[in-house]
């Protein structure tokens, strides 16, 4: 994802994390993937709290001996980790490794195509191997209120141009984060991709969970999201459709270090099946019962593994 901490800070933070926790396998026996040991890492947002949840607890029930290293502080901080040893598998996505580890400016616009290449070039540079990318796309959208989508006949971004244009467009507010607002790959691109002009006092930095509040009660007509963030849902917000494909992918897979997977190749089988259900809108929903119902994301990984038939209880 794209919260980014410097590289030194985080991963001296990300070191602090682990030396804290203490090594602590557990889980283990009979199955596929017996002997095994993985420590398993994730960032510390919902969505990766809940997908290193439902590798960790279906690993362990695979027959791997499994270190729960789950919530660590930021995307630099799990990196540094795995580069290190000091975890060998998380769930990574493929636009911040092409961006942001692997130095790109610009992504690829085809979701295969961009796999493909963060994992040649993560495997030749650094021996890390890309396996069984989840459907879920984690990138940033405008969204705005269903109801009100419906009410101005928009759903995707190619429309707002005209809309602006528009009788209707006189009241329209865009809400944003500070970063957002000048990055070359938020709203300067943006408007250059699609060729709108937003008046400046039409545009409203906030925070983020005061984007969601705000788009939610139509106080922001648009606003900045990501696009499986449980708060879609939950306050019946719509996406709307890049259509010119000008946002990065982020696609969501299994990243391990190269010499865990030559070892147990058979993760890749035993995973592909978890990874194949987890899409956008099912990544909506389990994010939702976290950050809406207060779920803890350990609970909400272990009734989906039960609900969806891989685990038994």
């Amino acid at each position: 994802m794209r919260r980014v901490l410097p590289l030194v800070a985080a991963a001296a933070f990300g070191a602090s994390a682990l030396a804290g926790c203490g090594a602590q396998y557990s889980g283990g026996g009979d199955g596929p993937l017996k002997g095994a040991k993985i420590a398993f890492g994730s960032k510390d947002f919902t969505e990766q709290k809940v997908l290193g949840q439902i590798a960790v607890q279906y690993l362990r029930s695979q027959g791997a001996d499994v270190w729960d290293q789950t919530g660590l502080v930021s995307s630099q901080a799990v990196r540094s980790s795995i580069e290190r040893g000091d975890i060998n598998a998380n769930w990574e996505y493929t636009g911040t490794a092409w961006i942001t580890y692997l130095g790109h400016a610009d992504p690829i616009a085809d979701t295969e195509k961009q796999f493909r290449a963060v994992k040649e070039e993560d495997a030749r540079k650094n021996d890390l191997a890309w396996i069984d990318p989840a459907p879920l796309n984690n990138t940033y959208a405008f969204a705005i209120k269903r109801a009100k989508a419906e009410e101005l006949g928009i759903t995707k971004l190619g429309d707002l141009k005209a809309l602006i244009a528009s009788p209707k467009g006189k009241g329209l507010t865009f809400c944003v984060e500070s970063e957002f607002a000048n990055r070359p790959d938020g709203l300067p691109g943006l408007q250059k991709k699609y060729g709108l002009r937003i008046p400046k006092d039409r545009i409203k930095r906030l925070d983020t969970g005061l984007i969601y509040s705000q788009t939610g009660n139509g106080t922001c007509t648009f606003g900045e999201v990501f696009t499986t963030d449980g708060r879609v849902e939950g306050l019946d917000l719509l996406p709307l459709q890049d259509d010119r494909k000008f946002f990065p992918i982020y696609q969501a897979a299994l990243n391990l270090r190269g010499d865990l997977l030559k070892e147990y190749p058979q993760i890749e089988r035993v995973m592909k099946p978890v990874a194949d259900k987890l899409t956008t809108r099912e990544m909506q929903r389990l994010n939702a019962r976290v950050d809406i119902e207060g779920v803890l994301p350990d609970k909400v990984a272990r009734e989906w593994l039960r609900d969806e038939g891989f685990v038994k209880d």
